[in-house]
């Protein structure tokens, strides 16, 4: 049995199925006293989340649904690299979180730029403001699932199964 310390402070336990496949296994130890209990569950939770959201996005109704969708799941994934990597901090004003991000993680500054554009154009469709278009909202499906996909790198989690036939087409009225 081989032990993997991730950077949240979980173990993983490295074993075999009964194929003789590698499988992991989470375990809920921190390490650091920096990092809590509560802070590895909020993390893994909002990991868990934005996968979710992101399937949910595949099977959107709507082009703008769809776009929101897996932009909110983005979202759940940047704050769940800030929840692992920052203390609170007494600091008064509200921040976005994309504004944090490459403050607490400099190698994610293009994908924070990208997702601040992308948040002000989902404010845009939410008001009804603004329209997307299919391929558009697809196209941020496949970002976002990237971006999850090296955030869990990033936090060195495993990573999980791709979406492949997940997305599902939008019937065009």
């Amino acid at each position: 049995m081989t032990w993997l310390k991730t950077s949240i402070g979980v173990y993983y336990e490295s074993q075999t199925d009964s194929a003789g496949h590698p499988m992991t296994r989470p375990h809920l130890m921190t390490m650091y006293r920096s990092t809590t209990m509560s802070n590895v569950r909020a993390v893994l939770d909002l990991l868990d989340r934005a996968r979710e959201g992101l399937v949910q996005a595949c099977h959107s109704d709507t082009c703008a649904q769809r776009y929101c969708e897996s932009h909110l799941a983005a979202l759940r994934a940047a704050t769940a690299v800030i929840a692992a990597r920052s203390a609170p901090s007494s600091r008064s004003r509200p921040r976005s979180v994309w504004e944090v991000l490459p403050l607490v993680a400099p190698e994610l500054s293009e994908w924070a730029a990208f997702y601040a554009d992308s948040g002000r154009r989902r404010g845009a469709i939410e008001r009804g403001a603004l329209g997307v278009s299919c391929r558009e909202a697809d196209d941020l499906v496949r970002q976002s699932e990237c971006f999850l996909e090296v955030v869990r790198g990033l936090l060195h989690l495993p990573g999980v199964e791709p979406l492949g036939n997940e997305l599902v087409a939008i019937s065009v009225r």
